[in-house]
């Protein structure tokens, strides 16, 4: 029992410094781990005239976004006391986890959460329709500031 609980103790340790990848059961800075991925997407599309030319590597980059503030959300809940099963499964779930754990006398993170579902994953994943490299960076911009709000 002791050394289980040094290893993840070494774990944490070791993810904090970057030098080992998050197991299943430990998601600590995985959202920024996620965003990192959508950036990177971004760098491989090409761009013509302010607009990305092939959709596909930023549908992807918007996807994985939108995941990444779905991780910080998780983690932040976890360190409120939820566990792994209690975690939201749906946007709803989300926007009631959000109004009861994570802003009690803030209504404008479940707005700020609203919004980035809607242009990340409805207008920017699923249908495609924000390629303007301007709009793009903003919406990467707003999500690093919702992820930094969550988990300070």
């Amino acid at each position: 029992m002791i050394q289980r609980v040094d290893t993840d103790i070494m774990e944490s340790v070791q993810l904090s410094m970057g030098t080992v990848k998050p197991s299943k059961t430990h998601t600590e800075r995985e959202a920024y781990r996620y965003m990192e991925n959508a950036k990177g997407l971004l760098k491989t599309a090409v761009i013509e005239d302010n607009i990305y030319l092939d959709k596909k590597p930023v549908r992807e980059a918007f996807g994985t976004a939108y995941l990444a503030i779905l991780e910080a959300i998780n983690e932040a809940l976890i360190k409120k006391g939820l566990t792994r099963k209690e975690l939201p499964k749906s946007v709803d779930g989300y926007m009631a986890a959000i109004k009861k754990h994570l802003s009690v006398n803030n209504g404008k993170l479940v707005k700020d959460f609203d919004s980035l579902y809607e242009a990340l994953h409805i207008a920017g994943y699923y249908r495609g329709l924000i390629t303007r490299v301007t709009m793009v960076k903003d919406a990467m911009k707003d999500t690093e500031d919702f992820i930094k709000k969550v988990l300070p």
